[in-house]
């Protein structure tokens, strides 16, 4: 039999909060609230010290940007100059404690978060609440943890956004 396909349509919770902020000062806030993951970790895993690469990934901080793209800058291809920058914002261990349960649940792992500056001039985080996100899976563990990292999300973009 070759490949099927399954799909099914999932309800989840759009959240736009706003800054009353300059971009570049959110931006500022964000970042330095929650810092780039050190990624050296990875090498330590391909080297086979999982227990150096666990160590590496405990100290670092509850939530770290694992990477992000200026999208406001490629609107420059269109002719539109916006500010605004896609960031992919978790914790690796967080996501473990999902995916261990449901490995399908690395598809939402990190959560990708938008802030973004409209013609307006107006600043906002836009991004999919992890507890709407992840309930599809079905499963209990994964409700719960994600259930915390949607407070932790939350409470540190408002932190930047205020």
């Amino acid at each position: 039999m070759t490949g099927y396909m399954t799909s099914a349509a999932v309800t989840v919770e759009h959240v736009t909060l706003r800054s009353t902020k300059p971009f570049e000062a959110v931006r500022e806030a964000l970042e330095a609230a929650v810092p780039p993951l050190d990624h050296a970790y990875v090498k330590l895993l391909l080297d086979g010290n999982v227990d150096e690469a666990r160590d590496l990934l405990e100290r670092q901080a509850p939530l770290s940007i694992f990477g992000a793209r200026d999208h406001g800058g490629l609107l420059l291809t269109t002719g539109l100059t916006r500010k605004a920058i896609q960031y992919d914002i978790g914790n690796p261990l967080t996501a473990t404690r999902m995916t261990r349960h449901v490995l399908s649940a690395a598809l939402y792992a990190p959560i990708r978060v938008l802030l973004r500056e409209d013609a307006e001039g107006g600043v906002a985080f836009e991004y999919h609440r992890p507890a709407t996100t992840f309930w599809q899976f079905g499963n209990p563990e994964v409700d719960r943890v994600a259930s915390e990292l949607d407070a932790q999300l939350g409470t540190t973009l408002t932190a930047a956004a205020g």
